[in-house]
């Protein structure tokens, strides 16, 4: 069996995998035909598949979040690979497999991610900051073992939430470092509440988001953290007028930007500036580096990535100066005497 990320145009293969999404459509001719327009995924990846000709029984015994055995060829759409599945089951107890085998996750444990995020949490020196940003993790403490950070852009498998949170604080450590003008406890509040309401946006299971709640659709995780600011604060006796309160509240809701990606106000505040390209730097950075884990190490090229434009990433080898060179200098004598 060969797992995604080594599936090539023109490869015939059976294995297991996740139906990461199954959608039925129907096709444009005359009478129009029902197909299933899905998204395989392992450990390793996802890509595109289609079962045309789709009966009755399959629509009733087909659905998302299921290990199925496939049989398949790998074709050229569009200059993607997408799969024609030719045969299609459910797999059962006697096949000997479990879906935690076929589900990406971060590459570091749940456990130890909550733990450093609550390092972080505990080393804000200003106690009401502390305060708001504990209230507000402790809606979702449980979530953020196995929530994503998204349903496709970036961070999008099992843990990827809390492992954008972490990578975000290493960024944010070393930028207040760097640029000490920057309040370091803005910096810290501002990379665990920007995402903080993502688990209330979206239903996920074992870190596939399957759908948006009613909160995503209709207010979304910005206006919920923002919301939940507001709601710690009034829990702490802390004034909604106090420079804190505003701060924290538009460090969520700018840190998007612009209105088109979500946000209702651009950054204004020198750590809201910050938090908008700290959370840019890692989640463009893991697209980068998820697509080129996912794609063999032969492909010079990996596939488009949407969340950059739709662009390819191109995996340059360089040699190394000995192996260019061919040999290495002659080492000159010095003279004698």
């Amino acid at each position: 069996m060969k797992p995604i990320n080594q599936l090539r145009i023109q490869d015939e293969f059976v294995g297991f995998y996740l139906l990461k999404e199954l959608n039925l459509r129907q096709t444009s001719g005359t009478p129009p035909k029902d197909y299933f327009d899905i998204v395989l995924s392992d450990a390793t990846g996802q890509i595109s598949a289609k079962y045309w000709d789709v009966t009755i029984q399959d629509k009733e015994t087909f659905f998302p979040m299921q290990l199925v055995k496939i049989q398949g060829t790998v074709q050229s759409y569009r200059d993607q690979p997408q799969v024609k599945i030719s045969r299609i089951r459910r797999a059962t107890d006697d096949d000997g497999v479990s879906i935690t085998d076929y589900v990406k996750a971060a590459p570091l444990r749940p456990v130890d991610l909550l733990h450093t995020i609550k390092l972080a949490i505990k080393s804000i020196a200003h106690e009401e900051i502390r305060m708001i940003v504990t209230y507000c993790a402790d809606k979702v403490e449980d979530k953020l073992m196995h929530y994503p950070a998204a349903k496709s852009y970036h961070h999008a498998y099992f843990a990827g939430l809390a492992y954008h949170i972490v990578r975000m604080l290493e960024i944010g450590d070393f930028i207040c470092k760097q640029r000490p003008f920057l309040n370091p406890d803005l910096i810290k509040a501002g990379i665990i509440l920007h995402d903080i309401a993502k688990p209330e946006e979206m239903i996920a299971q074992m870190g596939i988001v399957t759908d948006y709640s009613n909160q995503g659709k209709l207010i979304g995780h910005i206006a919920l953290a923002s919301g939940w600011i507001v709601e710690a604060a009034i829990h702490h006796g802390i004034s909604l007028d106090s420079e804190l309160v505003l701060g924290l509240q538009h460090l969520v809701l700018s840190h998007h930007n612009l209105g088109e990606w979500g946000s209702p106000v651009q950054p204004q505040t020198a750590e809201a500036v910050a938090l908008h390209y700290i959370d840019m730097m890692d989640a463009k950075l893991q697209m980068v580096e998820d697509a080129l884990d996912t794609t063999a190490p032969s492909e010079p090229w990996t596939p488009m990535i949407r969340g950059l434009e739709n662009k390819a990433i191109y995996r340059l080898k360089i040699e190394e100066e000995s192996v260019r060179s061919g040999n290495e200098k002659e080492t000159i004598a010095p003279p004698s005497g």
